[in-house]
């Protein structure tokens, strides 16, 4: 199964890299060695500056990654993304080939943008959740959770929340007891309740 995070200028940090590491560690402790294969992509192959001038390589750009079975959308400072259409047309496409997309933080927005979530409940980073109720009244955005799972389209609030709902999508992918094994060998309090 492939999981692919999108990245991008200015992308949070830990929006992605919390994915990243529980499919990693879970792919680690995997029965199935190569079960869960995951990779970061970003529109151009060039190295990437995050949040707080992390610089990051993606492994495959927009021409050149494998099928995506999930997709995960990172947050970060969002707005240029939104005015890109090859960047929105991508993330349309690509989760309609998915079996999963989510979004950490304000990558929800990018999937509001793409038309994916009209009539869902999803939710966003505390600070931006007026912002996505104004820019999308078709949505049902909500607050105080960790995240929301609407079957094959699964949003998270902000960062580290993007940590647990990886935790929950490697229970439903792969089974509860290697998300367990998975959130112990991170030694992370994994928030098991959306």
């Amino acid at each position: 199964m492939n999981i692919g995070i999108y990245i991008y200028e200015n992308a949070e940090v830990l929006d992605f890299s919390g994915p990243f590491e529980v499919f990693s560690t879970a792919n680690r402790l995997a029965d199935s060695k190569g079960a869960l294969n995951v990779f970061l992509v970003a529109e151009h192959s060039t190295p990437i500056i995050a949040r707080g001038g992390y610089s990051i390589n993606p492994h495959y750009d927009f021409d050149n990654h494998p099928d995506i079975d999930v997709l995960i959308v990172s947050g970060g400072i969002h707005n240029g993304e939104l005015n890109k259409s090859d960047v929105i047309s991508w993330v349309a496409a690509t989760s309609e080939n998915a079996s999963i997309a989510a979004s950490v933080c304000t990558g929800a927005f990018l999937l509001a943008k793409a038309g994916l979530l009209s009539d869902l409940k999803v939710t966003t980073h505390w600070e931006d959740i007026e912002d996505l109720r104004c820019a999308h009244p078709d949505l049902t955005v909500v607050d105080s959770v960790r995240w929301v799972d609407e079957g094959k389209f699964v949003t998270s609030a902000g960062i580290s929340a993007g940590i647990d709902m990886s935790l929950h999508l490697v229970a439903r992918l792969a089974g509860p007891e290697l998300a367990e094994r998975t959130a112990r060998q991170m030694e992370f309090d994994w928030r098991k309740n959306s």
